[in-house]
């Protein structure tokens, strides 16, 4: 298989002419409606952008180029990255010319630290990490070929190599990130032999004796790679992508989205929902006692975090992964069995209580757990690494984009005075 370069090379030709295909004999054809209340509740289902990356079905989860998480949970966060852009996992030669693309790109200039150390020292891990990011931008390949004139048809070679550019360093940058934030030491320098996954391990400076933390982070890291092209980071870095920002401008204002405590700020509140029960029953509280918390918070007014999705009618098949691992690796630790204990008790509740669409967990509800086992404590810091992560599929999505020549995002907006005169 060729490398992902090449790959890629291969195949835009024939993916623009479908488009322009599809545009041409079916372009006056209607695929949505757009309600009051949608327009009021932030476009929710309204379909009106393409992503060929990943799919999320109300009955299925996750699928990323057609494979379900349980067929591709195993792989490395690399292969899935060549995965989001091709449609196809690699084959060995493809990953090692991969995985040896981001050795040679990995190194972080010095200039970064200097700025990460000139921040306040009480700076959101979130606030330094995509800080870092930005202040690479003047290193930016789209930039410098833009600049000189290249043709529209050859602007996904340099967005990829900015994808490549900055993909191989995350993890180096997220780790520095922990360990200057939280003082951890001095930062650790990436190992070219290690994966992906496993580097951003070790950098961070988790002990790891049996390698199980590593391929917690492989699995995270996979996880969280991609969904769809409409939530908060991944339309964002859509957006302002389209006016044909580079990759460092629009990861970074996708990540400025993520930091949001309604996106990727959630698995550190589910996480600090289980402690607190722990704390309250001074270890893993008995079914009654689970059903009976359960049903004083709903009764309160609250909601029992980690649980319902936007668009999910079925357990989170991400959540499952999670569960999965955590039952082979941490089964007797108390905060994993609380996990599974809510999984266990809690949809039954919320069916009965009957307010919630979905009473099945989403992702959040035991990935901070995990975390947390292993000694990676500093809630703050958990949305760097699903920022890590996700950029995988901003990044995919940028790309394939700039090889497809989308247009700039630009949806008409109406005001309350124009809705009141539709609706007389």
């Amino acid at each position: 298989m060729a490398k992902l370069q090449d790959k890629l090379a291969e195949q835009i030709p024939a993916l623009r002419d479908e488009v322009r295909s599809i545009v041409k004999e079916h372009g006056g054809k209607v695929i949505s409606e757009v309600t009051v209340a949608q327009a009021y509740g932030g476009m929710r289902g309204v379909k009106g952008m393409i992503c060929d990356t990943s799919l999320v079905q109300p009955d299925k989860g996750l699928t990323i180029r057609g494979y379900t998480l349980p067929e591709i949970k195993d792989r490395l966060p690399e292969e899935i990255f060549y995965l989001l852009l091709t449609g196809e996992l690699p084959d060995k030669d493809g990953l090692e010319a991969l995985q040896k693309d981001y050795s040679a790109r990995a190194k972080v200039p010095g200039y970064v630290w200097d700025v990460l150390k000139a921040m306040p020292k009480d700076s959101h891990p979130m606030t330094m990490f995509y800080t870092a990011i930005l202040v690479m931008q003047h290193e930016s390949m789209f930039v410098k070929k833009y600049n000189e004139g290249i043709p529209k048809t050859d602007y996904w070679m340099s967005a990829l190599e900015d994808a490549l550019n900055l993909l191989a360093k995350l993890p180096a940058i997220g780790a520095g990130v922990y360990r200057m934030r939280f003082g951890k030491g001095d930062v650790i320098e990436p190992d070219p032999q290690l994966d992906w996954g496993a580097n951003y391990a070790r950098m961070l400076g988790i002990e790891d004796p049996k390698g199980d933390f590593a391929k917690l982070m492989r699995l995270y890291l996979v996880l969280h790679s991609d969904h769809e092209g409409g939530n908060v980071s991944a339309f964002s870095c859509h957006t302002v992508g389209s006016a044909l920002s580079d990759a460092y401008y629009s990861v970074s204002a996708g990540l400025n989205g993520l930091a949001g405590p309604l996106h990727g700020l959630a698995n550190q509140e589910c996480l600090k929902f289980v402690l607190s029960l722990r704390d309250k029953y001074k270890g893993v509280p008995s079914d009654e006692e689970m059903k009976k918390f359960a049903w004083d918070t709903l009764n309160s007014g609250s909601v029992i975090p980690g649980y319902g999705h936007a668009v999910l009618r079925v357990t989170d098949p991400r959540f499952d992964a999670f569960l999965a691992f955590g039952k082979e690796h941490m089964p007797d630790d108390e905060v994993y069995q609380i996990v599974e204990k809510l999984f266990n008790i809690v949809p039954g509740v919320l069916k009965e209580h009957g307010k919630a669409k979905n009473p099945w967990p989403n992702v959040d509800a035991g990935s901070g757990a995990l975390l947390y086992h292993y000694g990676l404590t500093e809630f703050d810091y958990y949305t760097v690494l699903f920022a890590v992560s996700r950029a995988m599929g901003m990044l995919s999505q940028l790309v394939l984009n700039r090889a497809m020549g989308t247009a700039i995002t630009r949806p008409k907006s109406v005001g309350t005075n124009w809705i009141k005169e539709q609706i007389g």
